[in-house]
């Protein structure tokens, strides 16, 4: 079974969410970004052989129209390979824990996995973005020495910056809580960290 529902990210632009329901332990979270525009990409080139035609025209020097075009073919490739994300997807198997998978404009992905017995809770952090407050989900990692110590906190979905106020406003969040809910994205979305999922 699958939702989608579709918001605005803080930059403005237009994302989907996708809810999977692949079993009663095992969900998955897509969120989709718009796609590399052909107006942007024309502009952004258009001005940067302009300059260097401008400056072949001041200096008469050929290498200047070769050295724009190398660096825009070279631009385009790292934004695609190493920048532009398409989609972000979180799934969530309650025995043996979560894959966070980054999708790239060039087909590359980055996929992470986090054990469960790693996980030591979720929270909603909260950060400063251009004169407001923005909340994002994070996990914290215990420390395998020492397991009341955060080793590390892994934020969720920090590449399309989805998570802010619209999401989160209406979640059901016990910062005390130890039974604690697994805040999933979206209005009313939780799925209850039991121990039997952990076993």
């Amino acid at each position: 079974m699958a939702e989608e529902e579709g918001y605005l990210a803080l930059s403005g632009e237009r994302i989907t969410l996708q809810r999977l329901h692949h079993s009663a332990s095992c969900r998955e979270f897509q969120v989709r970004c718009p796609r590399l525009q052909l107006r942007s990409l024309s502009a952004v080139t258009c001005s940067v052989w302009l300059v260097a035609y401008g400056l072949f025209v001041l200096s008469q020097n050929s290498a200047v129209l070769s050295a724009a075009i190398f660096v825009t073919l070279i631009g385009l490739l790292v934004y695609l390979h190493f920048v532009k994300i398409d989609q972000e997807s979180l799934l969530i198997v309650g025995s043996l824990g979560i894959q966070m998978t980054s999708s790239y404009a060039s087909g590359k992905e980055s996929t992470t996995f986090i054990e469960i017995s790693q996980v030591k809770d979720v929270v909603i952090n909260e950060a400063i973005y251009m004169q407001k407050v923005i909340y994002y989900l994070c996990i914290l990692l215990q420390d395998p020495v020492e397991p009341h110590v955060v080793s590390e906190v892994v934020p969720l979905f920090q590449n399309s910056a989805v998570l802010h106020n619209t999401f989160l406003r209406d979640l059901p969040f016990n910062p005390g809580s130890k039974n604690i809910e697994w805040l999933l994205v979206c209005n009313s979305v939780h799925l209850r960290r039991s121990s039997d999922m952990l076993n």
